[in-house]
């Protein structure tokens, strides 16, 4: 079906994009996988090219338009180049929401250009040990001593935690007052007792740098107080929304793209003498596929276009990430399967989404803790 929900410049402006993706991220994908993180090149070319901070203001060295679409279209880009490892959804579609809304004018003044230019890479440090979905478990803290909060804690899972210069991090500040004790800080690279774990060994996204996080008595100035403090857990329940389309996006573009060279596959593979699509089971399997792929495609372009208009709503969002990503894990098993063997070979695109993919129905919230917050929603 024809996607209704980009302009001209839209496709003009993923034009653009595919041209960068392919000329700066596509010859480095081997190198960068080897070791386990991007190089900060890459980010200063994205910056360099206005790909970074679509929605900050043009003072600020952004692109000064607040149209989701465009993050969708770059998002979109990096999947159909098997680009898993280019932190940018998380920098523009989860961090610039927090900064954009949040941030003081002198806090926006410090940090929006070097965001805007790749100089300043992002992070958020939600999850612990021993709290993930679960946002009011966490047990870092931050207390207030004079200016400053003094921070203590750990974090686990932190996308691009390697390389991030600024790290929003949620901490409780009232420990006594439940969801309304949690507060956002915002701590700078260098700060005394702020350190870095181990880059973790992950089953895929090798290039995507996932670190632990200590923080030991950081004194965090109250100056990088992000919103108002007790505000931290209304602010992380009003951008998840944004997260969890991000995600549920990459999972429609992933399982199109694989359904889409699976599809090639059965056409050249052959098998007792012709080609494997020529089997009824086979064409089948690519017609249900095809089927499933296509109306997730129509819910998530929907989702896009209630989110541009201000109108999507924490339950839609959540149905889009898990029904999305479960999608997405299911497509690219199947399609694995018909591979057969070449499946099974990390040289062919699909078993690198098979291992890139998988992480989709875990982060931004679990496909269980959506059914919750979905089921929750319906008076249950």
């Amino acid at each position: 079906m024809r996607r209704e929900l980009f302009e001209p410049e839209h496709e003009a402006f993923r034009e653009a994009v595919r041209t960068f993706v392919n000329k700066e991220l596509v010859p480095h994908v081997e190198e960068w996988e080897a070791a386990g993180v991007v190089s900060r090149e890459a980010w200063l070319a994205a910056g360099a090219q206005g790909l970074l901070g679509f929605a900050v203001d043009e003072r600020h060295g952004g692109g000064g338009v607040d149209d989701f679409r465009f993050n969708v279209v770059f998002d979109e880009e990096l999947v159909a180049a098997g680009i898993s490892g280019f932190g940018s959804p998380l920098h523009n579609d989860i961090i610039a929401p927090y900064l954009v809304a949040l941030a003081t004018e002198e806090q926006k003044q410090r940090w929006l250009p070097g965001f805007c230019s790749g100089e300043i890479i992002t992070a958020i440090a939600m999850t612990e040990p021993g709290a993930g979905s679960d946002l009011q478990g966490i047990r870092t803290t931050a207390v207030r001593d004079g200016d400053d909060f003094i921070l203590n804690g750990q974090k686990t899972f932190i996308s691009n935690g390697i390389l991030a210069d600024l790290v929003i991090v949620v901490a409780r500040t009232d420990p006594d007052a439940g969801h309304e004790g949690i507060s956002l800080l915002v701590v700078e690279r260098g700060m005394p007792g702020f350190e870095r774990g181990r880059n973790l060994d992950k089953i895929g996204q090798k290039s995507q740098d996932t670190a632990e996080l200590f923080f030991n008595d950081v004194r965090v100035p109250a100056s990088n107080l992000l919103g108002e403090e007790g505000k931290g857990f209304i602010y992380l329940m009003q951008n998840l929304p944004q997260e969890r389309l991000s995600i549920a996006v990459a999972a429609a573009a992933t399982a199109e793209k694989v359904l889409g060279t699976t599809k090639e596959y059965c056409k050249d593979r052959t098998a007792f003498g012709r080609p494997i699509g020529k089997f009824q089971h086979i064409r089948f399997e690519l017609a249900e596929m095809a089927t499933e792929v296509e109306i997730g495609r129509v819910f998530t372009d929907r989702c896009v276009q209630d989110h541009v208009r201000g109108e999507l709503d924490v339950e839609h969002a959540a149905m889009a990430k898990w029904w999305l990503s479960e999608l997405n894990k299911r497509v690219v098993d199947r399609c694995l399967q018909l591979h057969g063997g070449y499946g099974y070979m990390t040289e062919y695109p699909v078993a690198k989404a098979f291992l890139d993919s998988r992480i989709q129905t875990i982060y931004g919230g679990t496909t269980e803790i959506m059914k919750e917050i979905i089921g929750r929603s319906m008076g249950f």
